[in-house]
C-alpha cells in the first residue's frame, strides 16, 4: 500500500465544508487503487489572522515543505482584506514552492446547462495554463504622497525569460498530449514591452513543437471568442493576470465556478504542488451545508493525477460526470436543492458502482 502525506488547509468559509468531501473521495478511490492518504491539518485562515495577526506561522512553509501535496479549501473573509489573506498564505506558498503553473481544466458536463448557447456537453473541453508567480502580479511598486491630491501608485509587471519560457514549454507539452492546439493570450498592440516579449518567447518555443498548431489572440478579442465559440479551444496559455481572467470566464462558460478545479504545479517536483477549488470561501453560504463539493472533488482528481494515479483520477472524473448526467441532484448554485453531504454521497456511490 502506497502512502501519500497531504498538508490539508481547509481555510475559510465553505473551504471547511468541501475539504472533507474531497478527502472522503480520495480515501474511497485510493483504497481501490492501493493508495493511502495521511492528512496533516493546519488551521491557517482568516480566523487565525483575527486571533494571532498572521494567516500562518513564521515557519509555516517549512512545516509543509516535505509533504507530497497541499490541499487548500478556500481563503477569505469579509473582515480581512483580500490582499492580506492572499499575500499572507496563498501567494507565499505559490512563490516559495515555485508553483509556476496554474492549471485550470474546463468542461461542459452533460446535465449542466451553460449560460452560453454554443457551449455544449462533450464539445467544450479546454485547459487554461496560467503563469502563476510573476507577470502583472509582482511585488514591485509602491505608493507615493499618500493622502495628497497628487498621490500616485506604481505597480510593475515583471516578465522574465526563464519564467515565460517554462510556462510556454509546459503549455506546448500539454497541448501535444491533448489535441495539438494552443492559443496564446497577449495584448501586444497596447502593452508595448512585456507583451511583445511574451509573444517572442511563445513563438520561439513553438518551433520545438511542430505538431502543435498554435495562434496568438489579443486578450479582449480572445474573451469574446471564448464566449462565442468555446469548443474551438484546447490549451490557452496566458500571463498571470490574463490567465486569472480567462480561468473565471471559462468556468462561467462551463456553468459556474462551483465545479471548477485548480492546481498550482511545480512541474519539476522540487517542492510540493498545491490543489484548490476555484470557488473561494463564499461567506454568504458558509455554514449552511449547501456548498457545491464538485470543485473540491475534481481538484482531488487533479491531485491524484499529479501523484501518478491517473486511473484513479479518471475514476473520480467519471463519477462527477455520472452524477451530473444520470441523477437530478444539484446544489443551489446549479439550480437545485441538494446539500453538500447528499452530493458527496452521490459521487461516492458512483465511484463504487
Amino acid at each position: 500500500m502506497l502512502t501519500h502525506r497531504i498538508a490539508l488547509i481547509p481555510g475559510d468559509g465553505i473551504g471547511t465544508e468541501v475539504t472533507p468531501a474531497a478527502c472522503r473521495v480520495l480515501d474511497t478511490v485510493g483504497r481501490r487503487h492501493g493508495v493511502t492518504f495521511v492528512y496533516d491539518e493546519f488551521d491557517w485562515s482568516c480566523r487565525r489572522y483575527a486571533e494571532l495577526g498572521a494567516m500562518m506561522p513564521e515557519n509555516g512553509l517549512d512545516r509543509i515543505r516535505h509533504h507530497d501535496a497541499i490541499f487548500l479549501g478556500a481563503v477569505g473573509a469579509p473582515a480581512v482584506p483580500d490582499h492580506v489573506s492572499l499575500w499572507g498564505l496563498l501567494i507565499p506558498i505559490r512563490r516559495n514552492f515555485r508553483q509556476y503553473v496554474n492549471l485550470r481544466p474546463v468542461k461542459v458536463f452533460e446535465g449542466v446547462e451553460s449560460p452560453v448557447r454554443r457551449a455544449r456537453a462533450g464539445e467544450v473541453d479546454l485547459v487554461v495554463v496560467r503563469e502563476n508567480v510573476e507577470g502583472e502580479y509582482s511585488e514591485i511598486g509602491g505608493r507615493l504622497g499618500r493622502g495628497f491630491p497628487d498621490e500616485m501608485a506604481v505597480q510593475e509587471a515583471v516578465f522574465t525569460r526563464a519564467g515565460t519560457t517554462r510556462v510556454a514549454e509546459y503549455a506546448f507539452r500539454l497541448a501535444r498530449r491533448r489535441r495539438n492546439r494552443l492559443t496564446s493570450a497577449t495584448k501586444s498592440n497596447g502593452i508595448v514591452h512585456t507583451m511583445p516579449f511574451w509573444d517572442e518567447i511563445v513563438a520561439g518555443t513553438a518551433g520545438a513543437y511542430p505538431e502543435v498548431a498554435w495562434d496568438s489572440e489579443h486578450i479582449d478579442a480572445l474573451c469574446a471568442k471564448v464566449v462565442l465559440d468555446p469548443a474551438r479551444f484546447d490549451v490557452l496559455v496566458a500571463s498571470n493576470l490574463f490567465g486569472d481572467i480567462l480561468s473565471d470566464l471559462t468556468a462561467a462558460v462551463a456553468g459556474g465556478i462551483g465545479i471548477a478545479p485548480a492546481a498550482n504545479l511545480n512541474p519539476e517536483r522540487e517542492f510540493p504542488s498545491m490543489f484548490e477549488p476555484v470557488h473561494g470561501s463564499a461567506p454568504d453560504i458558509a455554514g449552511r451545508g449547501i456548498a457545491n463539493p464538485l470543485g473540491a472533488i475534481w481538484t482531488a482528481a487533479l491531485l491524484l493525477d499529479h501523484l501518478g494515479h491517473g486511473d484513479a483520477a479518471a475514476e473520480v472524473e467519471a463519477a462527477i460526470a455520472g452524477v451530473l448526467a444520470e441523477t437530478p441532484l444539484r446544489t443551489p448554485d446549479l439550480g437545485g436543492t441538494a446539500t453538500t453531504e447528499a452530493f458527496t454521497r452521490a459521487v461516492l456511490d458512483f465511484t463504487t458502482a
